[in-house]
């Protein structure tokens, strides 16, 4: 078995202006993707507003930066993620498609253990 991260990305301004039935349907519809796919899931959650992000960067002397911002603007930020233990990338890609995602996309990648060499 190997580790997957899903990470959902969502355009937050599409998002925030959903209305509230359309947001306890797409809430719903993450609950019954958990309750599908409970064998092979091992962790998840949304995440707060990219405005409540900080970031930090290392600065080319080996100092340190800190930004009360995510670490990239962009249009679709990172919303959420689902961590899956599953055989190999084709089972991972095929949870991945079941994420419900009413704007954005899905980003799939393999855990890489630290003990595991590069």
């Amino acid at each position: 078995m190997a580790e997957y991260l899903i990470l959902i990305y969502a355009n937050e301004e599409q998002m925030a202006a959903m209305d509230d039935r359309t947001t306890e349907q797409v809430l719903a519809e993450h609950e019954s993707f958990v309750t599908e796919h409970a064998g092979v899931l091992r962790g998840g959650n949304r995440l707060r507003t990219s405005e409540t992000a900080t970031s930090i960067r290392r600065e080319p002397g080996g100092g340190l930066i800190v930004t009360d911002a995510p670490f990239a603007e962009t249009k679709e930020v990172l919303g959420g993620y689902y961590l899956i233990d599953v055989a190999d990338l084709d089972e991972a890609l095929a949870v991945a498609k079941a994420v419900p995602t009413p704007s954005g996309g899905i980003e799939v990648r393999p855990i890489w253990p630290a003990d595991e060499p590069g």
